[in-house]
């Protein structure tokens, strides 16, 4: 897809599957629909879409969203195209937002504008119905190459979903190689931050136009910068706490000075998704190599890893019971009668 799947896509099926009281197993289907097409619909447009400047979290995941919803609400074929035609025309986002508040909205307008879709397609509104392929429709007008209809066949029987990366870090998903290699630097390689004379970021090309903010001085715009975030990984900060990206840590003065000694440099030789981080300091060059774009393997590591990071975000506003409560009703989502249930205990007990 090019984007964050679940962003646009679970913020609408949410607040539809509480308002017509959907079972857990309905939801999830709706879901994988929604996801599915969103990722489809990526390869179809290819890769030039996001590169031509396109944030495919808000132009794709408003059609992952409206698929979703169209899945809920059990819409007829005629009324699913009319309600991809809605959100065709609805689908916006630049990445020349990223690094402010512009970029976070793309996702939220994505997933509105997709249930909307669904919801007025479900009550009779037109739409063109061959918005993806019709001159000067989506593909016409996004894609930077003539879109491949192929790649929205079943690929080989194996559900796009399957393939979904998740972030352990609250930055921009194309700088998570860099943090793990740097973590992987301090605690395998025992690199210490505060001997570090000099330290190298390479990284495909296409990132220096997406994260390589030189000197942020915003949390915002410190998610989007290799050399900030490379010295907090050095540094062992907690970079899945959405806290840590704010002004006050982009100008500590132990962040900035080791920021100022981090060089990113661009080669071909690797993928967007990997990044090789190297420190210099007294005793030589430290070296470590990260690829994030794999799918997690062992899936019971995954979990442990995304519960902590979901605690994180939760125990501040549920305390540890209620965050344990509410993560232990998502993993059994499929025998839940009712995503009321669920959403019920994502609320904070009253004081």
């Amino acid at each position: 897809m090019g984007g964050h799947p679940s962003a646009p896509v679970l913020p609408a099926l949410l607040a539809l599957a509480e308002s017509s009281r959907a079972t857990g197993r309905a939801f999830l289907a709706a879901f994988v629909a929604g996801v599915e097409l969103e990722c489809r619909l990526g390869r179809m447009i290819g890769p030039g879409h996001y590169t031509q400047g396109f944030h495919s979290t808000g132009t794709l995941g408003t059609f992952g969203a409206a698929a979703a919803c169209a899945h809920l609400t059990d819409l007829d074929e005629d009324a699913w195209q009319r309600a991809l035609g809605l959100a065709g025309t609805q689908a916006a986002g630049l990445k020349s937002g990223f690094g402010t508040m512009a970029k976070p909205l793309h996702a939220g307008r994505a997933a509105a504008n997709g249930l909307l879709a669904a919801q007025l397609a479900r009550g009779g509104f037109t739409a063109q119905t061959a918005i993806l392929e019709v001159a000067q429709g989506f593909a016409a007008t996004h894609a930077c190459a003539e879109p491949s209809s192929g790649a929205l066949e079943h690929p080989q029987q194996h559900l796009l979903i399957r393939d979904t990366l998740f972030k352990y870090h609250a930055a921009c998903y194309l700088t998570h190689a860099a943090i793990e290699a740097a973590r992987l630097l301090r605690e395998q390689h025992g690199v210490d931050p505060e001997k570090i004379t000099a330290v190298e970021v390479q990284v495909n090309p296409a990132l220096l136009g997406v994260c390589n903010i030189e000197a942020p001085v915003s949390g915002l715009e410190g998610k989007f910068s290799l050399r900030a975030t490379t010295a907090l990984g050095l540094l062992a900060r907690d970079t899945g706490d959405p806290d840590l990206y704010s002004a006050a840590t982009m100008a500590d003065p132990d962040v900035v000075a080791l920021r100022d000694r981090v060089q990113v440099t661009a080669t071909e030789a690797l993928s967007p998704t990997q990044a090789r981080v190297s420190a210099e300091g007294p005793t030589g060059r430290s070296e470590a190599t990260v690829d994030t774009g794999i799918p997690a393997a062992d899936l019971a590591d995954q979990e442990q890893r995304l519960r902590g990071k979901f605690r994180l975000l939760a125990e501040r506003r549920l305390g540890s019971t209620g965050a344990a409560d509410l993560a232990d009703a998502v993993m059994c989502l499929d025998t839940r009668e009712s995503l009321r249930e669920v959403l019920r205990l994502a609320c904070p007990a009253e004081p």
